[in-house]
């Protein structure tokens, strides 16, 4: 029996990329993130993956490639490289306690699909995703920034309910912890596989009455073809930006947000007894500056910011002006 080995190194950024689109087409065991070793100063981790060889060996190289492609593209991964292998490595043993059970902040407690847990804290707030690659490979820092900056503003929130955005919605679990701390969600992404997630994690989560899904762009954002720079997606329907959220979340490319900077202000609620409020997640401390410029001159100022390690989420809220 003979096993193939695909291998590629890749930047701290497209880590959590990879893993999401290869959920349904790597098994969990069969991938394996190590830290780069040579002295390459582009890359942070590399990825080795394995495929039983069989008749269809080919066919899904060839669709794994593809999926690929736009992260190799701009630059974000190697070349992939295929290797023949007699066998793959052991599986890494993981502790149940420590990868079926996250908690985030002060309320949130991530579990995989089948965890067992039962909860006597009435506080806590319970989130659920798919046993995936995309939960298998551990919460992303960006994503674990944004939980926490959502929690931290909406529990400071006067309003009993709000009319929130997750652009960008990827596995889902912000529209769900969104619609789990009280707010109404549209969820959106240009990108169908992060669609058919979001949809998953909501009817998982059973938030469905309070997060709505679709395959859409925001405003200006339909002109940037796929959000990780492949080639060009079908198209996908526009929302107008006009004024009718009260905050938007975005996990996504520093250049995604710097595009979009005029088109979140637009969207954003802004009237005499409310400002709106924009959470910026998805990108490393040196894209933060350049990130927060392109807000400050589309009308913004910040207002939190929180990190880890090279990691960095930033809150902006539509500067005060006369009515």
């Amino acid at each position: 029996m003979s096993w193939i080995e695909l291998n590629l190194d890749t930047t701290n950024e497209a880590v959590d990329w990879i893993c999401t689109l290869l959920a349904k087409a790597i098994a969990a065991e069969d991938m394996h993130i190590s830290e780069y070793r040579d002295r390459h100063p582009q890359w942070t981790f590399t990825i080795q993956m394995y495929l039983l060889e069989d008749a269809q060996i080919h066919q899904r190289i060839e669709s794994i490639a593809d999926l690929l492609k736009p992260l190799h593209r701009t630059g974000m991964t190697s070349e992939l490289q295929t290797f023949i292998v007699d066998q793959k490595p052991p599986q890494i043993e993981r502790n149940p306690e420590n990868y079926l059970i996250r908690r985030i902040g002060d309320r949130f407690v991530v579990l995989s699909a089948d965890a067992d847990y039962q909860t006597s804290n009435s506080q806590e707030i319970i989130l659920r995703l798919q046993n995936s690659l995309a939960f298998g490979s551990g919460l992303h820092p960006a994503t674990i920034l944004s939980l926490q900056l959502i929690e931290r503003l909406i529990a400071n929130h006067t309003q009993p309910s709000i009319e929130a955005l997750d652009l960008g919605s990827g596995s889902g679990i912000l529209s769900v912890a969104l619609a789990k701390l009280g707010a109404t969600v549209l969820a959106i992404d240009n990108d169908r596989i992060a669609v058919a997630a979001t949809q998953d994690a909501v009817e998982r989560n059973q938030v469905s009455q309070k997060v709505t899904v679709t395959c859409a762009s925001l405003g200006s954002a339909s002109q940037l073809g796929h959000w990780m720079g492949g080639d060009s997606i079908e198209s996908v329907p526009e929302i107008q930006a006009n004024g009718q959220f009260e905050l938007i979340v975005a996990n996504i490319f520093a250049r995604v947000h710097i595009s979009l900077a005029a088109e979140f202000y637009k969207a954003l609620r802004n009237t005499s007894t409310h400002s709106g409020t924009l959470i910026t997640a998805g990108y490393t401390s040196d894209r933060a500056e350049d990130v927060t410029q392109a807000m400050i001159e589309a009308g913004f100022e910040l207002c939190d910011r929180i990190h880890m390690n090279e990691w960095i989420a930033i809150a902006y809220r539509i500067r005060d002006k006369t009515f």
